[in-house]
């Protein structure tokens, strides 16, 4: 298989551009696009690639092509295909692709630690949420690897600094529910290393089974130094998007501009260039990097994609 072997790599990457990256773009991209897009992603050798997601087509046109994206990307040995679920109905949907032959090895699930994010972001209170997380657990049962994301985790837009026992207290709800994987939402990039190592910590402390994923985004540009915070405290797994595409939804004004994600080519150079290996092949990665460019008509956010380009004044 191109861009894979055998090797278990130190860190495991999540790709998450054709969700996470193009959740707000205004242009929607063809299902066969996107399909051709990520079978270009597998074979760099991801382990984990976010490929959808069952949001409402009213509220996410983008996504109403989820079956045909899911069925159009041929199944990889190794490979987990995550879909974002973000009510009972879309995980519904989530096991009829099953069903019919071609559904999500994974999907995640996503509560706020905040009140003021979750009536936000979700319209509901947090505890409304958390019934839905619970029923949408019920439906899922043991046919997914489960995700559970906790946005917001160090600081919320509309109440300020988040408490790390919130943020214990959703990973331990989370972990109840049968959830193994929780990510670690920097929602508006507001973490820092120090911040970022101690939270790891205490969550490592609180549930030692558990396998924590960091989702930082780049707002204030320190998402680089707060992975490898994330790393140096015992994280193993990452979710980044090429070219620091995505973030959060544009609509929420957080007066924070860019909430873009950790871009994946510029996390993987760094993590090559500490000695740490990811299994993912670097030229393949920047080719896809460049290919994405195209496809959204515009330069990204990648800066070790110019590497050996020739600079004109």
């Amino acid at each position: 298989m191109p861009g894979h072997d055998t090797k278990i790599p130190d860190i495991i990457l999540c790709e998450c551009l054709a969700r996470d990256g193009l959740q707000h773009e205004s242009r929607v991209i063809p299902a066969g696009t996107k399909a051709a897009l990520l079978d270009q992603i597998a074979d760099c050798g991801f382990r984990r690639i976010e490929i959808t997601s069952f949001a409402h087509p009213k509220y996410v046109p983008q996504f109403a092509d989820a079956d045909e994206v899911l069925a159009a990307v041929r199944p990889r040995p190794g490979v987990l295909f995550k879909a974002t679920c973000p009510n009972p109905q879309a995980v519904t949907r989530a096991l009829a692709a099953r069903e019919r032959g071609r559904g999500p090895e994974e999907i995640s699930f996503l509560v706020s630690a905040s009140e003021g994010h979750t009536r936000k972001n979700l319209r509901r209170s947090r505890e409304e949420q958390w019934t839905n997380v619970e029923e949408m657990a019920r439906l899922a049962g043991d046919a997914f690897t489960l995700v559970g994301t906790v946005s917001v985790a160090f600081d919320c837009p509309f109440d300020g600094k988040v408490s790390p026992d919130r943020v214990i207290e959703d990973a331990r709800r989370f972990a109840a529910l049968g959830v193994r994987r929780i990510a670690i939402g920097d929602t508006i990039g507001s973490g820092t290393p120090p911040r970022v190592k101690e939270l790891v910590r205490l969550l490592r402390e609180a549930l030692p089974d558990a396998v924590f994923i960091a989702h930082f985004h780049d707002s204030r540009g320190t998402g680089l130094a707060n992975c490898v915070a994330a790393l140096e405290a015992g994280l193993r797994h990452f979710d980044t998007a090429l070219g620091g595409t995505g973030g959060h939804p544009a609509g929420i004004a957080y007066g924070e501009g860019f909430t873009g994600n950790v871009c994946t080519e510029d996390l993987v150079t760094l993590f090559d260039a500490m000695g740490v290996d990811t299994g993912l092949d670097l030229d393949r990665m920047r080719e896809v990097g460049r290919a994405a460019e195209a496809l959204l008509g515009r330069q990204l956010y990648a800066k070790t994609i110019r590497m050996g380009e020739t600079a004109h004044a």
